[in-house]
């Protein structure tokens, strides 16, 4: 039954259309603020990995949500396997039910959340209005955290997994597999990602960056190879998910509207990790709010971002140097040098490393195509 608009106009001082990782984020941190955030699946409908590389503080903050940590990864191709093993860095997977669910749980009285999609958005200034769930909205400030889509023919990350509880247990429960080139690579960059829970415990994932989306067949098919090579049998699938990250510019849903997270370009172009530019970004902008300044802060450097496009154009240009390239960036580079580099916070030293290990003529012809 659908609900009857009402001439009734609710008032606040900020709306927040989108309760996702940015959305929720922001809306939490409100305290002496009116907010309203509209988002309409519940945290469990949402439910996905995020992961990061995390100090001994972000553990501690992010413990609740987290479904696995490990303070050793791994890349792996047919020639040779790098493990970095950091003492600084854990990467951790974060389940986003249970962060998203924490964040709800702990929103001030001036913060309701409707469940709902915010319709008829008419932006006026900083503000504007819209209705939701049957009820009239006048905001002073909105920020929107709803991702635009991947452009059909842009670049993007892809990727279907299964976390599966295993007959057996696992031979290294304690390294994740960032990345293993070791599957099909005639469509695109191709690896599978593992993060082992426990022993008995795994999330695998079929990830692909290219162009083109495969069916879910591929991905399962390549998911079912690993696991043999493996010797890994399933005793049952707990869950499955799948996505899309953009790894290009994309325009958003509104370009009236001051955006936050994904939609404001959080996303790492060369990586896809998002996370901790949202937290950083999410920060900055409530302790501006906080000061009577409402502008939002950009989550990434342009030189951050004009980086990760050549990157990517070299992958579009010369595909069977990627594997190659992702390689010898991990083997350039110190364990923290590599979790500071994947995480958009690598210092010029990092830099420096990367680029005398990277092959010059492909990047340089990126260089002056620009």
């Amino acid at each position: 039954m659908e609900n009857s608009l009402t001439d009734e106009i609710v008032e606040t001082d900020i709306a927040i259309i989108g309760g996702g990782s940015a959305g929720i984020t922001l809306a939490s941190k409100l305290s002496e603020h009116s907010a309203v955030v509209i988002e309409p699946k519940t945290p469990a409908e949402r439910d996905a990995c995020w992961a990061l590389w995390a100090t001994s503080d972000q553990q501690a903050k992010l413990q609740p949500a987290t479904k696995g940590r490990w303070s050793q990864w791994r890349l792996v191709d047919y020639e040779q396997e790098i493990i970095h093993n950091s003492h600084e860095y854990d990467y951790i997977s974060l389940s986003s039910a249970d962060y998203l669910s924490a964040c709800e749980e702990t929103l001030s009285a001036n913060v309701k959340l409707v469940r709902a999609t915010a319709e008829s958005i008419k932006p006026k200034g900083y503000g504007g209005s819209f209705s939701a769930q049957g009820q009239n909205y006048q905001a002073n400030y909105i920020y929107d955290s709803r991702p635009p889509k991947a452009a059909k023919e842009g670049l993007k990350q892809h990727f279907f997994g299964l976390e599966i509880r295993t007959k057996s247990p696992l031979t290294a429960p304690d390294i994740a597999t960032l990345m293993d080139f070791r599957v099909d690579q005639s469509r695109g960059l191709h690896f599978i990602y593992a993060l082992p829970y426990s022993d008995r415990e795994i999330l695998i994932e079929s990830t692909m960056i290219s162009k083109s989306l495969e069916p879910e067949d591929w991905y399962r098919q390549a998911i079912d190879q690993w696991l043999d090579q493996h010797g890994i049998e399933i005793e049952t699938i707990v869950r499955q998910e799948s996505g899309i990250i953009a790894m290009h510019s994309s325009l958003p849903i509104d370009s009236n509207l001051a955006r936050i997270g994904a939609a404001s370009g959080a996303v790492r172009q060369s990586s896809g990790y998002a996370f901790t530019n949202i937290q950083s970004q999410i920060s900055q902008l409530v302790a501006g709010i906080e000061k009577g300044e409402f502008e939002v802060p950009k989550p990434l450097s342009s030189l951050l971002n004009y980086m990760d496009k050549i990157f990517n154009g070299v992958l579009v240009a010369q595909p069977h140097l990627a594997v190659t390239l992702m390689m010898q960036t991990a083997k350039s580079l110190t364990p923290e040098g590599f979790a500071r580099f994947m995480l958009g916070q690598a210092t010029l030293f990092d830099w420096i490393r990367v680029i005398l290990a990277m092959p010059k003529i492909p990047f340089l012809r990126q260089v002056f195509k620009r």
